[in-house]
């Protein structure tokens, strides 16, 4: 089989595990960067390129395209959905969970567990905000942060009004959500490929550091999820349309609430956490599902 990765460093862990595991496979996988790929549009023959060369003759695509590049990254992607080439993960569902309110509102339309999240354009309407998520302390987020980046916590009303003026008068858009105390700064990221839970890990906060992304000096190890932790991580990638994903969840006094749905999950943390061989498991379920032009929505937006 014969595999292209759209990524911009090849040299990341999770880069070069993807490949070490098609290669161990038999296949032949090419790392392009997303952002030197260009196309040519046309009715009957799209085309992709690459320097002078055409991409031609790939059975399947895995896109990580960082969040920075998304709405390239899902172009070109589409270009290849458009080829008929199988792609990992369909740019429609990277498009669906990169965007952080409609993926919350996906979600909670269909009854997955949430914290209490507000979204306003108006300044005028911090204070209603506030109230909405259950007052202070409350977790202000950029709509396209990632990796803990553009997360903070409001400890005090405040404190919370100040951060929530100072972004909107930078006209950034926010969520503000309720802050999950009982979580303990600690969350659960739940590994799922083709509707199957593969592996899942708690990640803990540094010391005196709410965020718990390993990014930013958290630290993971392996956890038994629950049934019902198993249940919503299925449920939230199957309503994103993902077929690889991590699901963060935070286990609140009333049940698992899902924060955020990765399209491009690192592998690093979770192998090492848990010691499972989860680049080998994103090859093989692209060995039983790449078919020529197998894309439920052939690059339609």
């Amino acid at each position: 089989m014969k595999i292209a990765m759209l990524a911009r460093n090849p040299n990341l862990y999770s880069h070069k595990r993807l490949v070490e595991a098609a290669e161990k496979r038999g296949h032949e996988i090419d790392i392009f960067d997303t952002l030197k790929c260009y196309m040519n549009i046309t009715s009957h023959r799209p085309e992709l390129r690459y320097g002078d060369q055409k991409i031609l003759g790939y059975d399947a695509v895995i896109p990580r395209i960082g969040a920075s590049i998304t709405f390239y990254g899902m172009a070109v992607l589409r270009q290849f959905e458009m080829m008929g080439v199988f792609p990992l993960n369909e740019s429609v569902a990277i498009g669906r969970s990169r965007d952080k309110l409609r993926s919350m509102q996906l979600l909670a339309r269909d009854g997955i567990g949430l914290p209490v999240t507000a979204f306003a354009h108006d300044t005028a309407m911090t204070d209603e905000v506030l109230n909405i998520v259950g007052g202070a302390p409350v977790v202000i987020k950029l709509l396209e942060g990632t990796q803990g980046i553009g997360v903070v916590l409001g400890e005090t009303p405040k404190a919370a009004k100040s951060v929530i003026e100072a972004f909107r008068g930078a006209k950034v858009n926010i969520l503000v959500q309720e802050f999950i105390k009982e979580a303990g700064a600690s969350d659960i990221r739940v590994f799922v490929i083709g509707g199957k839970v593969i592996a899942s890990m708690m990640r803990s906060g540094a010391e005196g550091e709410f965020r718990s992304n390993l990014h930013r000096g958290g630290s993971a190890k392996t956890i038994r999820i629950t049934a019902e932790e198993r249940s919503t991580a299925l449920r939230a990638a199957k309503i994103m349309g993902l077929n690889v994903c991590g699901v963060d969840m935070l286990r609140a006094n009333h049940g698992p609430v899902v924060m955020e749905i990765n399209s491009s999950p690192g592998l690093e943390g979770i192998e090492k956490a848990t010691d499972i061989d989860v680049a080998g498991k994103i090859i093989e379920y692209i060995e039983s599902n790449a078919k020529v032009g197998k894309t439920r929505t052939r690059g339609k937006g």
